[in-house]
């Protein structure tokens, strides 16, 4: 029987663990702080818990046009009001309950769970704590952690990381979040509907910078919409304690004082102490894990996942590179991990969901293709629903119609996208999608219509 340690109980972790006793393994996994790891327990399930309840905040402050009245604040206290200390309880049961149900799925299917510090001894052997298990094949899925920066050390009171705000007693009052990826998006979004005047802080010209530009514009226009300052095309130098909040400094030299301070300003892999050098296992300039498509490192035997690899740092990602390794560790069929076949999604509110090939690449003429891009207010099901932001884009092959990609923003968004990532996985084209059957009304036939579009339209 192969003997199979895994180092780290996220997603990459425990999704390997469940492949590998199916396969018949005897399979280890050593997580030190709870099975989920720090996407169940502290990153992504409970940041989603939080955006889940902002966004029922907003459908609630929006309804008056839907004949939903809310009654006036009454001696200046808002009409709605969020209970941050039974909004953080709760999800901080949710994660906990989460990460449980999972602890008993695996041992449900045999997988010994260890809890401990684990290193490398050598390519065969994993040390916990003082004892030693020999091992066929090693597993790295040790995540990683939010980057601090020396100049705004967080505290956890006002300095925070995302691992801070469910601690928090109270709703930050005036919250200044630094970083406008998905991440600072994301949080940007979530306090703003729950209350929070937010001031982001964006290097860029736009927000969310690596995503679709129609679909940043539009949530940034979003974002102003709602009351949101976003400060663009500069940078946050410092962030100190002021006697009552935070004063952050600008690169441009204009300082902004709040209550609170958001770092959303990158990830650092966890892999630092666990013998991977000394192991032979390389590292990449920022300490990620170097990796190839079936997920091996430079070491025969030690395969790693995650975001300790830095490829695509999604928990679904994260998932299929275990399920790989331990399909190519263990002897089955393989295909190796497809990055544009990926599907994402940022969780603001509208959502932003995104797969395969990017207006740029058809726009630059990297890949032969059209695109069609369908607003969402022309939608029966969005009238319904009072949705006036959003669209629906998809990408296809210029000549054959095969789906090449495919964005969509507007709520559950993230649901929706499932339909175009089928399509890019399995090749579908135009046509197959324009000919399948859409609920009516939906807004997911805004999907088969822009195929309907593209099936119609001439190649230039």
């Amino acid at each position: 029987m192969t003997k199979v340690v895994i180092i780290g109980g996220g997603p990459g972790g425990y999704e390997a663990a469940l492949v590998a006793a199916q396969l018949g393994a005897d399979v280890t996994v050593v997580e030190r702080d709870g099975i989920g790891g720090s996407c169940v327990l502290t990153d992504c399930v409970p940041s989603k818990s939080l955006i889940a309840t902002s966004t029922r905040t907003t459908y609630v402050r929006e309804s008056s046009v839907l004949g939903i009245n809310i009654p006036e604040a009454v001696a200046d206290e808002p009409a709605v009001e969020v209970d941050i200390r039974h909004v953080n309880g709760r999800i901080k049961r949710l994660a906990q309950a989460q990460s449980d149900d999972t602890r008993a799925r695996l041992i449900k299917e045999g997988v010994e769970v260890m809890v401990g510090e684990a290193r490398l001894v050598d390519p065969h052997i994993v040390a916990v704590d003082d004892q030693r298990i020999r091992a066929d094949v090693i597993l790295l899925a040790t995540g990683a952690h939010p980057r601090e920066l020396p100049t705004a050390e967080p505290d956890g009171e006002r300095i925070l990381t995302w691992r801070h705000l469910y601690d928090l007693e109270e709703l930050p009052s005036d919250l200044i979040v630094v970083g406008s990826g998905v991440t600072g998006a994301e949080f940007a979004s979530a306090y703003q509907a729950l209350g929070s005047d937010v001031t982001l802080v964006s290097s860029r010209e736009l927000v969310m910078p690596t995503q679709d530009s129609d679909a940043a514009e539009l949530l940034q226009g979003v974002f102003a919409r709602r009351g949101m300052t976003v400060l663009s095309q500069t940078r946050a130098e410092s962030v100190v304690r002021t006697e009552d909040g935070v004063r952050v400094t600008l690169s441009d030299g204009r300082t902004v004082d709040g209550s609170h301070c958001l770092m959303t300003v990158g990830m650092i892999p966890n892999t630092d102490g666990l013998g991977l050098e000394e192991a032979g296992v390389g590292l990449g300039d920022a300490g990620f894990v170097e990796v190839d498509r079936v997920s091996r490192t430079t070491v025969p035997g030690v395969y790693a996942a995650g975001d300790c690899t830095g490829v695509n740092m999604l928990a679904s990602v994260a998932a299929m590179q275990g399920r790989i390794a331990m399909w190519h560790a263990l002897g089955e069929a393989v295909a190796p991990l497809q990055l544009s076949t990926v599907a994402s999604t940022v969780f603001t509110h509208p959502e932003l969901a995104a797969v395969g090939t990017s207006e740029d690449d058809i726009r630059s003429g990297r890949v032969d293709g059209r695109i069609v891009s369908l607003p969402l207010n022309t939608n029966p099901r969005a009238k319904m629903n009072n949705v006036g932001e959003g669209f629906v884009k998809l990408i296809c092959r210029q000549h054959t119609g095969i789906v090449l990609g495919g964005v969509i923003v507007g709520p559950r968004a993230s649901e929706l996208i499932l339909g175009v990532s089928i399509a890019v996985q399995q090749r579908l084209t135009v046509d197959d999608i324009a000919h399948t059957f859409s609920v009516y009304p939906s807004l997911s036939g805004s999907v088969t219509e822009a195929a309907r579009s593209l099936m119609l339209a001439s190649p230039e």
